[in-house]
């Protein structure tokens, strides 16, 4: 079974409880899958956070593994920005740390961005709101 990298999107779709999102991550969990996060969701899910939803938000970004942003990441994530944009695409820097996160450390994506993450190495479960 593998663990499970939540895009950013993944982690507001579950805390304001958007179509089937919470059961899609709780069917991950009882499958045995680990959730996971790292500290770009973490900037952006605080960055958008109503001041009501602060106790609910820490509570579930506790309740995740955090993996941490390396130097290894950051290469990756550079390599990975450089590579597209040869091809004319521009990936945001938020989008290519998280895919280089889920990379490095074998971890499949839950995201309903998928077209954010064109990276072949990438797993990529997606859904649709």
């Amino acid at each position: 079974m593998p663990d499970y990298l939540l895009d950013t999107t993944a982690i507001i779709d579950y805390l304001r409880d958007k179509d089937g999102v919470p059961e899609l991550l709780e069917g991950l969990c009882m499958e045995g899958g680990l959730l996971c996060c790292c500290p770009v969701n973490i900037v952006e899910v605080y960055t958008g956070m109503k001041d009501k939803e602060k106790n609910m938000t820490d509570e579930f970004l506790n309740s995740l593994k955090c993996y941490e942003t390396t130097a290894d990441i950051g290469i990756l994530a550079g390599e990975l920005k450089r590579k597209y944009a040869k091809t004319g695409i521009t990936l945001s820097t938020a989008d290519v740390l998280i895919a280089a996160t889920a990379i490095k450390h074998r971890l499949t994506l839950v995201t309903n961005n998928a077209a954010h993450f064109p990276h072949e190495r990438l797993a990529i479960l997606g859904y649709e709101r």
